[in-house]
C-alpha cells in the first residue's frame, strides 16, 4: 500500500532519483498502524520523517503489507525512490540501516536498505506475504507478553484446529473472513500453506499461514474461527461452511491485532536473492 509522508517541505529533487528497498522491522503496538494519518502515530509516518532528513527531500512510501494498528511486523519489505546523493553519502555497508535505526527507533528497526531493481515494487512485486500469530494458552497471563499475544486460557483441540486451517488451503473467495473492500473488490486470495505449532515451553501457540494476499482483517478472522474450533464452539466443518457462504453478517469474532506479526514476504529470485530476505550480518551497529 502506498502512503506519502510530507515529514519535509523540499519537493524532490528534479535530479536522477533511485528506488531503495528496505527491511523493516517494529513493534505495532504505539502505531495506529503503518499507513500515516492525519495526526495519529504511524511507522509511515516515522519513518518517512526520517527518510526526508536524510534525503532532503519528500519522499512516498509502498510497503508490502499496510498493517493495522497494534499489528506488528519482523519482515515488512518497502520501497521509496530518493535522491542518488543519499546513497552515494551511505556508500559504507549498513551505514544508511543505521541512520535511520537511530532515527526511528526504539519501536522501529531498518534491518536492511538496498537499491532496487527497475521496476521492483514492494507490493505489487510480491508473490506472498506469510503472517504469524501468537496465542499464550496458561491459566493466567503474563504481563510481558501481552503486547505481543492473545491469552486464550483453557483446553484447546489442536487436531480440530489443524483440520480447520486446511479447509482454507487453495483458491477460495474469503469474504465471509474479510471486511468489505473498497470499490467492491476482489475477496479471492490463495492461501499457499497454514501451520500450527507449539512453541517453547509450551505456552505459546503459534498460528502461521502464507498467501499471495490477505484482505482486510482476513486473518484476525481466520484466528478468531480457529480458536471456536479448538474451543469446541464449531467444527471443521462449521469453519468450511462458513468460508463456502462467502457471508460476514452472521458475525464472528476477530482476535485481537497485538498477537498478529508479518514475518516474511516473497519475491521473485530474479528482484530479491533467494526470493525472502533477510537482514545480512553488518556487525556492530554502535
Amino acid at each position: 500500500m502506498t502512503a506519502a509522508s510530507t515529514a519535509h517541505d523540499k519537493a524532490a529533487p528534479p535530479g536522477p532519483l533511485c528506488r531503495v528497498r528496505l527491511l523493516v522491522a517494529y513493534d505495532g503496538s504505539p502505531f495506529h498502524g503503518f499507513a500515516l494519518q492525519p495526526g495519529q502515530p504511524t511507522v509511515a509516518g516515522r519513518l518517512g520523517a526520517a527518510l526526508a532528513r536524510l534525503a532532503g527531500h519528500e519522499v512516498s512510501l509502498t510497503c508490502a503489507g499496510r498493517t493495522d494498528a497494534g499489528v506488528h511486523a519482523r519482515g515488512q519489505v518497502v520501497h521509496t525512490d530518493v535522491a542518488e546523493g543519499l546513497l552515494d553519502a551511505h556508500q559504507e555497508p549498513g551505514r544508511l540501516v543505521r541512520s535511520l535505526t537511530r532515527q526511528v527507533g526504539p519501536e522501529v528497526a531498518v534491518l536492511d536498505a538496498q537499491r532496487a531493481i527497475s521496476g521492483f515494487d514492494a507490493r505489487r512485486s510480491a508473490l506472498s506475504r506469510r503472517y504469524r500469530y501468537l496465542l499464550l494458552r496458561t491459566p493466567w497471563p503474563d504481563p510481558l507478553l501481552r503486547s505481543f499475544s492473545w491469552h486464550v486460557p483453557g483446553e484447546l483441540d489442536l487436531a480440530a484446529m489443524r483440520l480447520g486451517a486446511d479447509t482454507l488451503l487453495g483458491e477460495h473467495d474469503f469474504a465471509a473472513f474479510c471486511r468489505r473492500p473498497p470499490n467492491e473488490g476482489s475477496t479471492v486470495r490463495c492461501v499457499k500453506e497454514t501451520r500450527l505449532s507449539i512453541e517453547g515451553d509450551g505456552r505459546l501457540l503459534a498460528f502461521e499461514i502464507e498467501a499471495n494476499a490477505f484482505c482486510h482483517q482476513m486473518v484476525r478472522a481466520i484466528v478468531g474461527a480457529l480458536v471456536a474450533v479448538g474451543k469446541g464452539r464449531m467444527t471443521p466443518a462449521d469453519l468450511l461452511a462458513r468460508l463456502r457462504s462467502k457471508d460476514r453478517s452472521g458475525g464472528q469474532s476477530l482476535a485481537p491485532p497485538f498477537g498478529l506479526i508479518l514475518e516474511q514476504v516473497r519475491y521473485p529470485p530474479d528482484q530479491v536473492e533467494g526470493g525472502i530476505w533477510s537482514p545480512p550480518r553488518w556487525g556492530s551497529v554502535a
